[in-house]
């Protein structure tokens, strides 16, 4: 029986608002042990966060680490919904080489599903791996 993110997503969702400075952003990352996170506003994901952004788009340039996070994020974002099934997100994430997915419902936040957690399923673990090599191939060739 397919899975459907509801079953295999994080509830406990570590966020930040457009205008928190990535510096908070960053100190989240690191208390967490995360590498990304989602940026909400009301409830509503407007962008993601990511260690690489923070150093692409503001460190690198030499931009202030006061920075509001909205000056740095990525606003293009695929989601899902919680009952999306597990397979077509896998597939997702791998054609748009992202690790982590935000879970969307009804315009809110409700959880967030990483290549890690469809990995546990036994079914979606050839296909995480696949993403997960996908991703990697990817990054390497466009850094």
């Amino acid at each position: 029986m397919p899975q459907n993110l509801k079953n295999l997503m994080s509830t406990q969702v570590v966020s930040v608002t457009p205008e928190q400075s990535i510096q908070e952003a960053a100190t989240l990352m690191k208390e967490h042990n995360i590498g990304s996170i989602p940026v909400v506003d009301n409830g509503q994901v407007a962008g993601m966060i990511t260690d690489r952004d923070i150093t692409l788009r503001s460190t690198a340039e030499g931009t202030s680490s006061h920075i509001p996070v909205h000056e740095c994020m990525t606003t293009n974002l695929t989601v899902g919904t919680s009952t999306m099934d597990a397979h077509e997100a896998a597939t997702l994430m791998s054609q748009h080489q992202i690790r982590r997915l935000p879970v969307v419902d009804n315009g809110q936040l409700v959880g967030m599903v990483a290549l890690g957690d469809l990995a546990v399923e036994n079914t979606l673990q050839n296909e995480a791996e696949e993403a997960l090599s996908d991703i990697s191939q990817h990054n390497e060739t466009h850094p």
